[in-house]
């Protein structure tokens, strides 16, 4: 039996689209939503809505759209909510209050702890109506280069999306690979370093150097920075060692001794 999903502020918030025009603009935003947690939509008088063409574009979207509400007013669609954000691809005449969606983000997952929180997004071609400005606590505006602002309706969703799902905090891990062996102790770390300063000093590495623990001091915070895994610190050291065991074999086979003040 599958364990029940855990409940955050991401359940509390929905996307408000008002008067969408284009039933491939509305996927696109469902996709979005799903990609980042969100599961709750409603329209304003949108031009089309075709639940068979929305999932062929959004697959497996079907909860999603069959949980759409459709509404005749934004009034209507906004009125169990208890706080909007609205989105704007410019700054109006009007005063408001703009905010940046990254910046924003944490205010809003806290409001969706309270209450219902909506995400207003206006029709594609001339965006929110300062009458539907009016009804948002802030307004966000996405960055985005000056000489070619404008963003599609489902581009500027998923980021808006994107933003509150990662102030959500990141469910979602980066994969390992296969051969992941999980980080390297202090005690493997030390092998690797080890290995690495014998090997090096088998081949006359820090000859003429005027402070050889320099130069390992150099090595640990290079490959500090690096931050190497189980498996990686064990190659590093393996490399240490052959480079120690080659030099002892070639010195054994030409009768040659190693350099003077070098590992043995």
């Amino acid at each position: 039996m599958d364990a029940p999903r855990e409940v955050t502020p991401l359940d509390d918030i929905v996307v408000v689209l008002d008067q969408p025009q284009n039933v491939v603009n509305i996927a696109g935003c469902i996709r979005a939503m799903m990609n980042f947690g969100l599961s709750r939509i409603r329209l304003v008088r949108p031009a089309e809505f075709d639940e068979y063409r929305i999932t062929g574009i959004a697959h497996r979207s079907d909860p999603v759209v069959q949980s759409a509400e459709i509404f005749d007013t934004l009034d209507d669609a906004l009125a169990d909510v208890s706080w909007v954000l609205g989105t704007t691809a410019r700054p109006r005449t009007a005063a408001r209050n703009f905010v940046r969606p990254r910046k924003i983000a944490p205010d809003v997952l806290q409001a969706a702890r309270e209450g219902t929180v909506a995400i207003l997004f206006g029709r594609e071609d001339r965006g929110l109506a300062n009458e539907a400005l009016d009804r948002c606590h802030y307004v966000a505006i996405v960055p985005t280069d000056p000489d070619y602002s404008s963003l599609n309706l489902a581009q500027a969703c998923l980021l808006v999306c994107y933003e509150l799902f990662q102030a959500a905090g990141d469910r979602d891990p980066l994969p390992r690979g296969k051969r992941d062996m999980g980080p390297a102790s202090v005690e493997e770390l030390e092998r690797m370093y080890d290995a690495l300063e014998r090997g090096l000093g088998s081949i006359g590495f820090y000859k003429g150097a005027r402070r050889p623990e320099s130069i390992l001091r150099t090595i640990r915070t290079l490959l500090s920075r690096a931050e190497p895994d189980l498996r990686e610190a064990k190659l590093m050291q393996a490399i240490g060692f052959e480079i120690e065991k080659y030099v002892a074999r070639e010195g054994e086979e030409s009768g040659a001794e190693a350099p003077e003040g070098e590992a043995q």
